[in-house]
């Protein structure tokens, strides 16, 4: 399934955060593996400082696995499927793991690219100030 996750980043974790995707440490341990810093990279944030981004989750319930990596970082302020689930391969057992290749949110996230600021550059930026 794929999920549009909006999330906070929590005070005083911008350093943090920033330091465990350039050490390639951001969801060690995990089964996502590197799909947490590809999420970062993908991320957009808003004026209020919402970032959101696209997610790839097998969990029940959704994002059961990455939350706790998430949570250290952000207050999650809302996971939601990203699109229909009728047409999707994975949820009506015609492909197993169809998330992983498949292009359904592909309209979703190019129009998210074109809304806020790209989340790693304006934290990178906001560090830089600091």
């Amino acid at each position: 399934m794929r999920y549009l996750v909006k999330a906070k980043l929590k005070a005083d974790k911008s350093k943090a955060l920033l330091r465990s995707i350039a050490d390639g440490v951001l969801g060690r341990g995990s089964i996502a593996g590197d799909e947490y810093i590809f999420n970062m990279s993908e991320a957009r944030v808003n004026n209020d400082g919402v970032a959101t981004w696209v997610e790839t989750c097998f969990c029940d319930p959704p994002l059961a696995e990455e939350r706790p990596y998430w949570e250290e970082y952000f207050a999650l302020v809302s996971v939601k499927d990203a699109h229909s689930c009728r047409n999707c391969r994975h949820e009506n057992g015609t492909e197993p793991w169809a998330c992983c290749e498949c292009d359904c949110t592909k309209k979703l996230e190019e129009k998210l690219r074109g809304q806020g600021e790209p989340f790693l550059e304006q934290l990178r930026a906001e560090d830089r100030q600091a």
